[in-house]
């Protein structure tokens, strides 16, 4: 995989990152009036995302938008809408109905992800205009775990995983973030020095090898 690479120092991680999130977010609303931005959860990004609602950009052109969650009581800590609540929703100045959240509460967790597939074709055609993504020491990312079946479903946009730690989660699709005009890998911590190898080669095999390396960006320090 060849991509754009930052490596930042460990102490100013989240500044800086916020930083570069911020200036393609700038890009996208300069260029097309508007920002689809989908984003992740697992550990790293909260501190960055919190960094990123204080830049002043226009809030009022973003939608906010979800890679991945998990299925999970609304409010409880798993959920990544919990993080994003905290980190970013309430303090960026996000109009309400550009905020669109998965519904892992639905009794009907399939008909859930058809809704959402069919809101992202409504509000921006299927095509994000950048995706946050995250790393696991294991090589997985966007809920795409090595062995899954929906690493490998071609025909919708959002899916259900099987479980993993003890949970499903609803995910985009490998073709729905790869449609996407960026993404940027948001990766900290020296345990995910191997996945970081694979991300890099081109014949690595993890689940994030998955991702296109087109107009995709890497930022990574080796810190926590």
């Amino acid at each position: 995989m060849t991509i754009e690479e930052h490596r930042l120092n460990s102490d100013g991680f989240a500044v800086a990152a916020a930083r570069l999130m911020a200036g393609s977010i700038r890009t996208s609303v300069e260029t097309r009036g508007t920002c689809h931005l989908a984003l992740s959860g697992g550990k790293t990004p909260w501190l960055v995302l919190h960094q990123l609602a204080d830049h002043p950009l226009d809030w009022s052109r973003v939608h906010l938008w979800q890679v991945d969650e998990r299925v999970a009581p609304d409010g409880h800590p798993d959920r990544n809408a919990t993080g994003l609540q905290a980190s970013l929703i309430a303090h960026a100045h996000l109009p309400s109905d550009h905020v669109h959240l998965m519904d892992v509460t639905s009794d009907d967790l399939d008909a859930a992800a058809a809704r959402y597939a069919a809101s992202l074709q409504d509000l921006c055609g299927g095509v994000l205009d950048i995706v946050h993504l995250g790393l696991g020491s294991d090589g997985h990312t966007a809920s795409w775990h090595s062995g899954d079946p929906l690493m490998d479903v071609t025909d919708r946009d959002v899916a259900l995983s099987e479980p993993f730690d003890g949970r499903r989660r609803m995910t985009l699709t490998v073709p729905c973030i790869n449609r996407a005009r960026q993404r940027i890998f948001l990766v900290t911590g020296a345990g995910k020095s191997n996945a970081l190898e694979a991300l890099r080669s081109p014949t690595g095999t993890i689940p994030a090898n998955r991702v296109s390396d087109r107009s995709t960006v890497l930022i990574w320090s080796n810190s926590e």
